[in-house]
């Protein structure tokens, strides 16, 4: 849908081009992306599993880390289905509630995604710089209720975001340049003033992902100045602790980011990067969270290796 210049029109359905230039190539580039996705949810699930099983890891760090790896799985199966109908199927058209839909829970997840990783920071502080009052101040239902406070803060965020667009009028293209949609890259269709939008995308980065990684930030640093007055033994210890979060941390903001000032700042014309760059930012923190956490966390590695053992025992003749 194509609307003449100077008609204004309300745009039933868009168009998702997926990745321009390369058509003939994403038929086959869908299979290493669907992979991913397979093994984000796979890994994800195992996380789950693992720590709702195994008593022991019934403790803050690993709820928080539950709920984390939810919402990666949720993050990713947001766009992922309808990119693979794209690549493998030629099905480029998303009516406009759909895609509606689609944008408030990719950005709400994400801002959801953001408060459970301040939490996750939040406790690694009172763990290392207030360890006596760990048990105390990070109650399970204290814990379940941050869980709540998080979906409630990146719903509610994210919540004026469809009354917005739903303002906007579309007069000469309905041709989206992802795979998926995305707040910034509708609102550059319209024939409107988006000055509103823009200040709105503006306010919720800074109130979310800015506050958030500034106080991550704080609480590291404050980290920092109780664990260099510590042992060097319980040094390796309290950093061992935070080893996984730090990553996580990096594995979500760093993409978010770059991917943010490539929309803001780059030029339309050099369109592919932000496309290739919004096709993997959504598969990144899925796919390596497990893998990190997995990796460098001793008890759920040792767990995940028990639950393996197992299995294989189990089914051998």
């Amino acid at each position: 849908m194509v609307v003449p210049s100077g008609n204004e029109s309300s745009a039933t359905y868009f168009i998702l081009i997926g990745l321009p230039g390369l058509e003939e190539a994403q038929f086959w580039l869908a299979f290493p992306l669907f992979s991913l996705y397979v093994i984000a949810v796979l890994g994800n699930l195992m996380i789950i599993y693992v720590v709702r099983t195994e008593h022991s890891l019934h403790e803050p760090m690993y709820i928080f880390l539950c709920m984390l790896s939810g919402l990666d799985i949720l993050i990713s199966t947001s766009s992922m289905p309808k990119m693979m109908a794209i690549f493998w199927f030629n099905s480029t058209t998303i009516q406009f509630d759909a895609c509606l839909l689609q944008m408030f829970a990719i950005h709400s997840l994400s801002g959801m995604e953001s408060t459970v990783l301040l939490a996750m920071a939040f406790d690694r502080y009172v763990a290392i710089c207030h360890p006596l009052r760990h048990a105390t101040v990070l109650t399970l239902p204290r814990v379940t209720k941050i869980g709540m406070a998080a979906v409630v803060r990146g719903a509610a965020l994210m919540a004026p975001l469809p009354v917005f667009i739903k303002q906007l009028p579309f007069c000469h293209s309905n041709i989206l340049s992802h795979s998926y949609c995305l707040h910034q890259d509708v609102m550059k269709l319209a024939c409107a003033d988006i000055r509103v939008n823009i200040i709105y995308g503006l306010i919720v980065i800074i109130s979310a992902i800015g506050l958030d990684s500034l106080l991550i930030s704080l609480s590291y640093l404050l980290i920092l100045k109780t664990v260099l007055g510590l042992t060097r033994e319980a040094q390796a210890k309290a950093f061992g602790t935070c080893v996984s979060h730090v990553c996580a941390v990096f594995i979500f903001y760093v993409p978010f980011i770059g991917l943010s000032i490539v929309h803001r700042f780059g030029k339309r014309h050099d369109s592919l990067l932000p496309i290739i760059m919004a096709n993997t930012y959504l598969l990144v923190p899925p796919v390596l969270n497990p893998i990190v956490y997995g990796v460098k966390t001793k008890e759920i590695r040792q767990r995940i290796i028990r639950l393996f053992h197992v299995t294989t025992h189990t089914s051998d003749p």
